[in-house]
This record gives structure tokens, C-alpha cells and sequence, in this order.
């Protein structure tokens, strides 16, 4: 079976027993502060499982793109170093959600796996969890029985709680797991050891390729465990390991899933993979992390130096230093990559074939960029090398290249050695570890049980009709990030908009008959929207009316508003290529990122915000539809954003049918009419086919507009021309240039003077043309003085000085021929510059000093005399 059937098979198998099959959430997630991408099959469930939002399916299936970039074995350092471990990943899942459990999941995972796929039962083990006194949960005696319907008992493993007890993290749902292990080795292999003693061992060929979890528990905040009130099934199964059991192969890497990419790479570099460890592990390198970019992109994550963009950075400078340096790559090269990942995952993640250019135009860019970093670090570990006392490279400087230049060790090391020099491993590893710890602090977020007042299905959000209304709290707890303790509220009905959408979160507060409290922030976690105080009610049980910032609200909407019109104008003036690629809506402004292959031009800026201005005069009427459902609302013109999670059912928000139609959840105006007037104040790139606008409304527009005009009137009288400002500007341009040319003649004339008077100055000692000198001239000036004497003299050494306000200069000059017999223009600033208190640089033959001691201009001079003594 190819990969594509070997999916298929999964999804109708699991269609077939009545599982709704869903497509693959984006792997970037957008509203979970505690993940950035989505790093397994069940995190696109969480809330389902915290129970936060409803069961809609009880039975689902899919296959799911995930990202892991840390924790056992997914350190991005390690992964391309065997042969089954991954950055992106596909895991293909069936999930119960309270309807069946141990004994269905574990039949149908192995009548998937031994009637549907063949594989041969006698190379299959499972564990079950032997229990935990400690946590109070005994041997999971269910799944072992079951079990014992396929396996004999000497397959089936007792497995500890590291192992074989599944936790969403430090609290949430939780149980025990029970996995399939496949034993890949030859006859001759098995015959040496037993495949039941391999299990759980990190054997490249006795791997895990499916996991079984049954949620039964929840862990409190102190370590406790209580029952869930539904039991829960989420297993998952790599699908990259599926593919290389069923295909024959002993690595992921030789199926179909990676082979056309990686024949690729050997064209492109002229290796072929399976030859030189060292080259192979390069190859293994670039073709998993092509996956993860090209994914990443395909749903909305750009390369950027913060958050999700810096990992999908980092990963695509790791695959892009190992081709350069271990497949001799010195030009882009993964960008070319692009059309085998469409090959590959086209069909099946249509997002990727949707923006195959775009990502190709990204990815190109990065590239170039890194390509031009690597020079700069090859050119500072130069001097870094030249520098050098002793045979050893510092551990700090080894890490300044890494983190600073992003200029692997591995090459700091190949290049070390080459020179008959060390790296101090040492150092360099102490400096990345307490990088990473600080890095980990940083983004360290404690979190207190939930203490539940009332139960509720879901937060009702009234926030679209309403902007105050009577509430309670439903839960709360206390958080605590970066050493500070806020506290996070949720309603049973809200009128506040949790941040998503690039629409920000709103503020407000809750009002009791005794107490006032002030949200300062308003998110979303998942689907359950948070509101931020700084201090809990005194009593958390009273009844509130909740009531958001009116005008911050109303400012928003406008901004929010003019971004769809915005977005039409964009597709209407330069193309329909334009999408959105990102956008910031707040009460001050607006920011609006979309795709498009080059600087928007003044005269288009002009037509973009002539045509939103037009349809804000328009009034345009609100034509808002909720609960649409998806497939109807596209199928209608609706617009997507591509790296979007959308639910079968959406809002659609229309301004004119023949002008603006988008899926969005954010909050509009009633009309155009009342964004009152559109600004745009900014244009530029920020990626790779990829621009930016930023623009203003309603009274911040009238704001700039009248400041403008302000400005306008000062420039009027100071050109003495009120009525036509344009034309006395020019007036005082041309005459300035004309003053430029006087002042540059003069110059010329004075140097030429100067020059003249120094020549006469110049003196013969020991064989050498010295002139030591301070002058009435600009450093420009100095410096072509400096040249012209060089080109008349030989064997000449100069040193002038010139004080310009508080600050001293000096220049050296050497004659090559005094160059040659061990003088140094760097070496001499140098010394000199302490004179001054400055410091320099340059080259043997020339260097300039700067200093803020003029006062110790005539002891540089001095001292000067002392190189040639």
C-alpha cells in the first residue's frame, strides 16, 4: 500500500464504525496560550475533554498535523539523527467522547491493524498500565483482558506510569494508555533477543505505532486525582511509522511519504542518500523540516524573530546551515523542494497546493536572508579565529555565532578543525542551557485549580447585541505568569470580546451593589472566554452586571470594519492574488497584512483609499448571518483565511454582496457610514510576498488629518508663498544646492591650500616621510588629503588630527612599504586613540579614531613618534 491508501484505509475503517471523519485542525493554533502549535491528535479536543465546549460527534476520526520541537527525543538538535522521529508529523486518531472505551478501542485497533493492513501478529506487542500505588489507580485489568482475546500473555507488557499513564500536562484529563508495539527485525535478530525485552528501549526497528489513551481522571494543581463524570477514548497512531511497517521498510525516511523529496535533494546536491552518515543525516534533516515550514506557511505562520514564527525560523535555518554545510549547498535550494512537498501532501492538506507560489516565495526569501547571516558569521568567526591566544574558541563566542548570527557549532566546529583548533564545549553548553532556561522562565505559566460556583454547558456570548448585562460567575482561578498574580474569571453570559481574529480583547468592569471590578483584558482560551483582573471579588457568588468599554468598543469596530473594506479595495485594485495574511484591530488603529509580489505604488495607495472612502460615504448597511453553515457560506463567496479553524457552522459578515463578503466573529458597525473617514499612514514588507498596511479611522483619522494640514500652514509661512507652498520649497532647494556647491568649491580650494602647507611640513627621519599634524578640516576632507599624499610620497607615515565640537579625530596613513616592513595603521589608531579616549579601527595602511578628549590631541601627536623611534 502507498501512503495515500494506507490513509485512506484508516479513515474509512474508522468511518465504518460510525466515527465522523474531520479534517485536520491547523497545525498553528491561534487561541490555546498554552501551546503553540498543535503538538498531537488530541489538542484540537481539548476543550471537548476540559469540557468546554459540547459533544457534537461522540465518535470522531482524522489525521492531524502536528509540531514537536522539544521534550524526549523531539529536540529539534536531534531530529534527521535516526530514523523515526519527526518535527512535523501526521497522527492519525479515533476519539470517544463518553460513548465507548477500553474493550471497543482495543478490537477494532487490532482488527485495523491485522485484517485490514496484514500486518503479521507475531511481530506485534502491547503494554497495559501496571498501576500506581502512589496516584491510588490499580493494574488496568480491563485492557489486559481484552487484550488476552489476540495476544498471548508474554506480548502483553506491564508498563510504569512514565510510560504508560498519559497526562495532558501538569493538570487536566488524564488515564492509562496501553500501545502497539511492531518488532521490524529479521528472524536472525529475534532469535539473539526477545522483541518484549526492546519494547520502550529506543530500538530503531521495536517502535510504538499506536497509542491507546483511556481518560478516566483529572489532575487537580496539587497532584491529586478525581474521576471524570465521562470516560474518553483519544488514541493515536504515527502515521509515518505505519507507513514504513507496512511498506517493509526499517526507516520512515525510505517510504513514500519522504522518498520523492528526498530523490530531490539528491539531485539537487549530487549526494546520494545511504552512502556517508554524515550526508544522510543532512538529507533526513532538510526533508522533515520542508514539511513543517511548508505546513506552518500553508496556515498562516510566517518566519518571524518572536513566538511561533522564530521555532518555524529556527527550523528552516537548521535545514538550510545542514545542506550548506554537509551537502556543499551554498545557494537556496528548499525552496526549489516545494513542488515534491505538494506532491506529497497536495492532496490530502489542499491548503498546501492553494499556496504552493506563495509559500515557495517565502521560503526563497528566508532563505537568501540566512544565506547573507552565514556570510557575516563566517566573517566574525574570522576575526574571532585571528584573534585567537591559545588553540581554544571560548564557549561564549561559539554561542554569540549561534544565537546572535544563527551560525550552527556544528560548523564552528568543522571550521575550528580545520585550523588545528577546539571548541570549549563546555562553555558553549552552559551558556545555551541557561539561554533555554531563561527562555522557559519566561514563558512559565502557573495556574491554580479551577473552583467551579456553578456549572454551565458554555459561556453564552451576548457581546454582538449587547455591551452590558447581568452576569455571574460561573469559575475562576488564580494564575501566575512572570511572577505576577492575575486572576481569570469566567461568566456564564458575557458581553466581552475575547481576543481572536486579530480583533483584541475588551476591557470593562463588573459592577456589584458594593464593589466595582476592572477587566483588563479579555481571551480566549481555546473556546472558553477568560477575563483578566488583577483582584477577585469579595464575594465571587454575588450577581454582576458586566459592562465593556463602550468606546474603546465602538473605535474598534470601526477599525475592524474598515479592514474588510480594506481587503475588498486591495482585491479590486491590485488583484484577486491578494489574501490576508494576518491583521491587529484595536481602538487606535488598524494593521493589515496580505499577500502581494511587490511595493504597492502611491498612485494604487491613492485608488485603495479613494474606493474604502467611497464605500464608508455609501453607508453601507450591515448584512451580518450567524450560523451559517460552512460549506453554504463559502459556496456563496464567502471568503476563508487559509490557517483558519472554522466550525461547521460560521458567521458571515457582508458589506454590499457584490463588494465584501467574510467568514469573521469579530465586531462590525451597523454601516459603513459610522467609520466616518479611512487614513492609510503606512505601507511596507513584512516577509516574503507579503505587505503591510497600517491605516487610521474615525477620530484618529481626523486627528492626522488635521495635523497635517497644521504643518501645511507653518511650511506656507516659512516659504513666504501661502499659495503655492510647492513652489517656494523647490525655490529654497535650488538655492541651497547652489550654497552646497559654493561651500564644496571653498572646501576644495582650502584643502588644496592646506594640503600645500602640509607637504612643506613633511619631515625626513630615519628614511621616513613623517607629518604629524592637527588640521581646521572635516574628516572627509582629512581622508583625501591623505590618499593624495600617499599617492605622491613614498615611505610616508602620517597622523593628523581635527577637533570638531567636542570631539576629536585622528587619521594614520602608511606608504605600502612601510606596510611591509611590520608598521600597522590599526595597531598605531589604536594606542593613539587612548590619548583621546576613543577608540578605532581600519587597515594596516589606513584606520580613523573618534574620542570625546580633544584635550589629549597634542600627547597623540606626541606619542606618535614613538613607532618610529
Amino acid at each position: 500500500m502507498n501512503a495515500k491508501q494506507i490513509r485512506s484505509a484508516f479513515l474509512e475503517f474508522f468511518r465504518s464504525k460510525g466515527h465522523e471523519i474531520v479534517p485536520s485542525a491547523p497545525m498553528v493554533i491561534k487561541n490555546d496560550p498554552t501551546l503553540m502549535f498543535n503538538n498531537s491528535g488530541m489538542a484540537p479536543f481539548k476543550d471537548i475533554f476540559l469540557g468546554n465546549a459540547p459533544i457534537k460527534y461522540p465518535r470522531i476520526a482524522d489525521t492531524q498535523k502536528c509540531l514537536r520541537v522539544s521534550g524526549k527525543h523531539n529536540d529539534l538538535e536531534d531530529v534527521g539523527k535516526d530514523t523515526y522521529h519527526h518535527t512535523m508529523f501526521e497522527m492519525l486518531g479515533n476519539w470517544s467522547f463518553g460513548d465507548y472505551f477500553k474493550k471497543e478501542a482495543i478490537s477494532w485497533a487490532w482488527e485495523l491493524l491485522t485484517d485490514v493492513y496484514k500486518i503479521d501478529k507475531e511481530k506485534l506487542y502491547v503494554t497495559v498500565f501496571e498501576g500506581s500505588e502512589a496516584d491510588g489507580v490499580p493494574f488496568d485489568q480491563e485492557a489486559y483482558d481484552t487484550w488476552k482475546q489476540f495476544l498471548p500473555e508474554e506480548r502483553i507488557l506491564r508498563g510504569n506510569k512514565k510510560d504508560n499513564f498519559w497526562e495532558m500536562g501538569e493538570i487536566g484529563p488524564c488515564g492509562p494508555c496501553s500501545e502497539i508495539h511492531a518488532d521490524l527485525r529479521s528472524e536472525s535478530e529475534k532469535k539473539k533477543i526477545s522483541g518484549k525485552d526492546l519494547v520502550n528501549n529506543d530500538h530503531p526497528q521495536v517502535i510504538e505505532i499506536w497509542n491507546n489513551v483511556f481518560m478516566e481522571f483529572e489532575r487537580k494543581a496539587d497532584g491529586s486525582l478525581v474521576k471524570l463524570p465521562k470516560q474518553h477514548v483519544d488514541t493515536g497512531m504515527g502515521f509515518e511509522r505505519l507507513c514504513m511497517v507496512l511498506q517493509g521498510k526499517t526507516s520512515n525516511y525510505d517510504t513514500d511519504v519522504f522518498t520523492p523529496i528526498i530523490y530531490k535533494i539528491e539531485e539537487l546536491s549530487g549526494h546520494v542518500y545511504g552512502r556517508d552518515q554524515k550526508s544522510d543525516i543532512a538529507i533526513r534533516v532538510i526533508a522533515d523540516h520542508l514539511r513543517a515550514v511548508g505546513i506552518a506557511i500553508a496556515d498562516g505562520q510566517l518566519p518571524s524573530n518572536t513566538g511561533a514564527g522564530y521555532v518555524i525560523r529556527r527550523i528552516l535555518r537548521r535545514a538550510i546551515r545542514y545542506g550548506y554545510s554537509f551537502l556543499g549547498m551554498k545557494k537556496p535550494f528548499m525552496n526549489i523542494l516545494v513542488e515534491e512537498l505538494d506532491g506529497t501532501l497536495g492532496d490530502t492538506f489542499t491548503e498546501i497546493r492553494a499556496q504552493r507560489d506563495f509559500i515557495t516565495k517565502v521560503i526563497l526569501e528566508e532563505e537568501n536572508s540566512f544565506l547573507r547571516t552565514l556570510e557575516m558569521g563566517l566573517h566574525r568567526l574570522k576575526e574571532i579565529t585571528s584573534n585567537l591566544k591559545g588553540k581554544e574558541i571560548p564557549g561564549t563566542q561559539v554561542f554569540e555565532l549561534y544565537d546572535t548570527f544563527g551560525f550552527p557549532a556544528d560548523l564552528t566546529r568543522l571550521i575550528a578543525s580545520e585550523q588545528g583548533l577546539r571548541v570549549d564545549e563546555k562553555g558553549f553548553e552552559e551558556d545555551l542551557k541557561a539561554q533555554k532556561e531563561r527562555s522557559k522562565a519566561a514563558g512559565k505559566i502557573t495556574a491554580g485549580d479551577w473552583i467551579e460556583l456553578m456549572s454551565i454547558p458554555k459561556v453564552e456570548f451576548v457581546g454582538y447585541d449587547e455591551t452590558i448585562t447581568y452576569a455571574k460567575i460561573s469559575k475562576y482561578r488564580k494564575v501566575n505568569q512572570k511572577g505576577k498574580d492575575v486572576f481569570q474569571i469566567v461568566l456564564d453570559k458575557t458581553p466581552f470580546y475575547a481576543e481572536s481574529g486579530g480583533q483584541v480583547g475588551d476591557k470593562g468592569y463588573l459592577q456589584s451593589p458594593n464593589e466595582k471590578i476592572f477587566i483588563k483584558d479579555t481571551l480566549k482560551e481555546n473556546e472558553l472566554i477568560v477575563h483578566i483582573a488583577d483582584q477577585l471579588p469579595e464575594n465571587p457568588e454575588a450577581s454582576f452586571t458586566a459592562h465593556i468599554d463602550e468606546k474603546a468598543r465602538m473605535l474598534t469596530m470601526n477599525n475592524h470594519s474598515a479592514t474588510h473594506l480594506l481587503h475588498a479595495a486591495l482585491r479590486k485594485i491590485l488583484g484577486t492574488h491578494v489574501e490576508q495574511r494576518g491583521s491587529l484591530v484595536n481602538a487606535d488603529y488598524l494593521r493589515f497584512d496580505f499577500s502581494h509580489h511587490s511595493k504597492v505604488s502611491d498612485a494604487e495607495l491613492g485608488k485603495i483609499e479613494h474606493l474604502v472612502n467611497e464605500k464608508i460615504r455609501e453607508n453601507i448597511a450591515l448584512d451580518e448571518k450567524r450560523n451559517v453553515p460552512f460549506k453554504e457560506a463559502t459556496s456563496h463567496g464567502a471568503m476563508a483565511l487559509f490557517g483558519e479553524k472554522y466550525g461547521e457552522f460560521v458567521r458571515v459578515i457582508t458589506f454590499d454582496k457584490n463588494y465584501s463578503v467574510e467568514l469573521c466573529g469579530g465586531c462590525h458597525v451597523q454601516a459603513t457610514g459610522h467609520i466616518g473617514f479611512f487614513k492609510i499612514i503606512s505601507e511596507g514588507s513584512v516577509a516574503a510576498g507579503v505587505r503591510r498596511i497600517e491605516a487610521i479611522t474615525a477620530d484618529k483619522a481626523e486627528e492626522y488629518v488635521n495635523t497635517e494640514l497644521g504643518l501645511l500652514e507653518q511650511i506656507k509661512d516659512i516659504v513666504k508663498n501661502t499659495k503655492d507652498p510647492l513652489k517656494g520649497i523647490e525655490s529654497i532647494l535650488d538655492e541651497n544646492e547652489q550654497l552646497k556647491k559654493e561651500l564644496d568649491q571653498f572646501k576644495s580650494a582650502q584643502s588644496k591650500q592646506i594640503k600645500a602647507e602640509l607637504k612643506i611640513r613633511i619631515k625626513n627621519m630615519n628614511g621616513i616621510n613623517i607629518l604629524f599634524e592637527k588640521v581646521d578640516l572635516d574628516n572627509e576632507a582629512i581622508k583625501n588629503i591623505a590618499y593624495e599624499l600617499r599617492g605622491e610620497l613614498n615611505d610616508l607615515y602620517l597622523v593628523l588630527g581635527n577637533i570638531q565640537g567636542d570631539k576629536a579625530g585622528l587619521t594614520v596613513m602608511l606608504s605600502d612599504s612601510l606596510v611591509a616592513k611590520g608598521m600597522n595603521a590599526k595597531n598605531i589608531i589604536n594606542d593613539l586613540a587612548k590619548e583621546i579616549q576613543g577608540g578605532g579601527g581600519g587597515q594596516p595602511f589606513f584606520a580613523t579614531a573618534g574620542g570625546k578628549n580633544p584635550a589629549g590631541m597634542k600627547n597623540a601627536l606626541e606619542k606618535a613618534h614613538s613607532f618610529i623611534s
